[in-house]
């Protein structure tokens, strides 16, 4: 699965100016709403989806969402099909990147479309979607289907005590290792240090400006017991944990556990670079083991839940992709329907073995079919369960700008730890502010 990269500022002012810019179109989506009536404002309005209502849905549901480059939606959507026999499903690609996604799911919520019932969501869109009133409230249907979904997953559906959507498949980072040159790392430390030994040692993952850095940095911040917003939201980047994980990168850069070539890598870079066989260490997401096994390294390599900080424990940052059903749907008891067949135990299982992508159903990971096509389904359980939800918040891309700037000014030497901690926490709390 790919890294979900939130819109900077000046992409949501960019992405207003689209929307305006396209009048006609939200002309046309406007009087194709009208069917749908006027949609709550506010997520404390929001309407609620009916648990009760899929069992008699009928109809046809429109999905829309990103690019479906493995398959997965389309692929759901016809054995959907094919098993409910009342209700017929089709996914309709609306962005070829995620960034382009979002802004056509946002044109269409803002114009009030009724084209599509259900979104695909990036986890980290939650808050943002919720807090318009773009969405139904999902809190009865996602009770009602807890006890098949990993606790972890659901958090990323959460918006002030309800749950705004229901978790589809879901992602958490693995280290990759060469067995032949590195230990398996059971700290970050030990990883460094590791890494350091020798030439071809070495470490790679995402330090490039942008929301993978954002990531790359939290997964030892949320390990080494610091945090960005406590549970009241108040903001707690001004810490020692702070202090002391940036310094840890910054010194790995100096001293060779990593490669400073890592401050222009994204996932690929990153990726094609451990390839070559020149790393020992690669921090990246469960699909490149797929593609590894495509290489020279297919026998080399092995693969490992991300390491605690030393003294602390191990903690990772959620990806992946929720169902949220539009506050504008005309069928939203097939959208409902379609929600309990994509997370019943069995369809999880299809999520692991015919598109390579992380269950939110936890039996799936010890399945014996699923274990035959993904032999790292233990590990990347437990880097799964591990894992907890980027920063909760209705402003979250001004948050994780505010991260990776700073961070990416430590590791590339413009700015000095003290500096660069003060700095994000006054962004972190004008961003909030601001909303």
């Amino acid at each position: 699965m790919d890294l979900n990269r939130p819109a900077s500022p000046l992409q949501n002012k960019a992405a207003k100016r689209t929307a305006l810019a396209a009048t006609a179109i939200a002309a046309a989506l406007l009087l194709s709403a009208c069917g749908g009536g006027a949609a709550p404002q506010g997520a404390e309005q929001a309407a609620a989806a009916d648990p009760a209502s899929g069992a008699n849905a009928s109809g046809a549901v429109n999905i829309c969402g990103v690019k479906d480059a493995s398959g997965i939606y389309k692929g759901t959507a016809e054995a959907f099909t094919m098993a409910n026999g009342k209700v017929t499903a089709k996914y309709t690609e609306i962005g070829a990147t995620t960034d382009e996604a979002r802004t056509q799911i946002v044109q269409r919520l803002e114009g009030k479309s009724t084209e599509c019932d259900l979104f695909v969501t990036d986890v980290i869109w939650t808050s943002e979607f919720a807090s318009q009133g773009w969405l139904l409230d999902q809190t009865k249907l996602v009770e009602a289907n807890k006890d098949r979904l990993i606790p972890s997953t659901v958090e990323t559906t959460k918006y002030q005590d309800k749950y705004w959507g229901s978790p589809f498949f879901t992602n958490a980072g693995l280290i990759y290792y060469q067995k032949d040159k590195v230990a398996k790392p059971e700290s970050w430390q030990q990883l460094y240090a590791e890494a350091a030994k020798a030439p071809g040692n070495g470490y790679v993952y995402q330090g490039k400006q942008y929301e993978g850095l954002t990531v790359n940095f939290l997964e030892m911040l949320y390990s080494a017991g610091g945090e960005v917003l406590n549970d009241q939201g108040d903001v707690k980047i001004d810490s020692k944990e702070t202090r002391d994980v940036l310094n840890f990168m910054s010194d790995g850069l100096k001293n060779g556990s990593a490669d400073r070539a890592v401050l222009t890598y994204n996932e690929d870079p990153a990726r094609l670079a451990y390839e070559s066989g020149d790393f020992g260490y690669q921090r990246n997401w469960p699909h490149v083991y797929r593609l590894l096994n495509a290489t020279p390294l297919a026998s080399s390599f092995a693969v490992a839940p991300l390491p605690a900080w030393e003294g602390g424990k191990a903690s990772g940052v959620l990806g992946g992709w929720n169902l949220a059903i539009s506050a504008h749907s005309t069928n939203q008891a097939g959208a409902v329907a379609f929600i309990d067949f994509a997370t019943t135990p069995d369809w999880q299982k299809h999520v692991a073995m015919d598109y390579s992508q992380a269950p939110v159903n936890e039996a799936a990971y010890s399945d014996p079919a699923v274990l035959q096509k993904m032999p790292f389904a233990t590990e990347l359980l437990a880097s799964v369960k591990g894992a907890k939800p980027r920063p909760i918040s209705p402003v979250y891309p001004q948050i994780s700008q505010a991260i990776y700037k700073n961070v990416y000014a430590v590791l590339s030497g413009t700015a000095s730890t003290e500096d660069a901690v003060q700095k994000m926490a006054e962004e972190i709390t004008a961003a909030k502010a601001s909303f």
